[in-house]
């Protein structure tokens, strides 16, 4: 199974905690596609206090990047920008200014949560986006611990109209037993609407393969071909289905 669209990935080099060289950069894409994925987004991480990224920094070391690469061979033919917005206050208020930077095609956002609890007031922050038509995407929802306890607390968020993106690697035990049983869970409910690597460096592309084969296993080729290709391709068109 080929042409999976991976809306996560750390592939820009040396501004967060992803590949530090081109040559890493070069070394993650090259799995990737040889996973099976075809379009790869890079979501550098926007994180006050931790990543001290503007659009504009994130702009231009995609754009380093890209040129530093060149046109090499065994890496998807599609590449694109976006970022992961931690949703504080100063991220949200980005958004909503228009310098956060949605995923190409600008209809969807990449969100990330602290991994404790959820941010005050988020049913109506994510409505704000609604009505600015962006639609939330919230990233490995598996990892966060309230939804350990109770996975509906997920409810009035996709209620609302956000959509929740799988980081298939949980399945296959990167993160711990309680992400793993998470995503089981949340997978078996029918929550997510796309999966993704969220791979930072060549080498978690293993625990990629595994969760993928994971994913077949648990939901069957035609929900993992949904979540790795329609459903991603949905969230860059709009045409989410929610």
């Amino acid at each position: 199974m080929r042409g999976f669209i991976d809306l996560h990935s750390h592939w820009v080099v040396g501004v967060d905690d992803g590949v530090k060289t081109v040559e890493e950069s070069l070394g993650l894409l090259r799995a990737l596609h040889e996973a099976g994925f075809d379009h790869v987004v890079a979501t550098p991480h926007m994180r006050p206090g931790m990543f001290e990224n503007t659009r504009a920094d994130l702009e231009a070391a995609y754009a380093r990047t890209r040129a530093a690469l060149g046109s090499p061979t065994g890496v998807p033919k599609e590449l694109g920008l976006s970022a992961e917005h931690y949703f504080d206050d100063v991220v949200f208020s980005r958004l909503v200014e228009g310098d956060g930077i949605p995923y190409p095609g600008g209809k969807s956002v990449l969100v990330e949560f602290g991994p404790r609890a959820f941010p005050a007031m988020i049913t109506h922050r994510f409505f704000d986006l609604m009505r600015r038509k962006l639609r939330p995407v919230l990233a490995h929802p598996e990892r966060y611990e309230p939804v350990w306890k109770d996975p509906t607390v997920l409810d009035p968020i996709v209620d609302g109209g956000a959509v929740l993106l799988l980081d298939v690697a949980a399945l296959a035990g990167k993160y711990g037993r309680a992400p793993r049983r998470a995503a089981e869970a949340l997978l078996e409910e029918g929550y997510y609407y796309a999966a993704c690597s969220d791979a930072h460096k060549a080498s978690d592309v293993a625990d990629v393969v595994r969760g993928i084969r994971e994913l077949e296993d648990l939901a069957g080729a035609e929900e993992t071909r949904f979540l790795l290709v329609e459903g991603p391709r949905d969230i860059l068109d709009g045409t989410v289905d929610a």
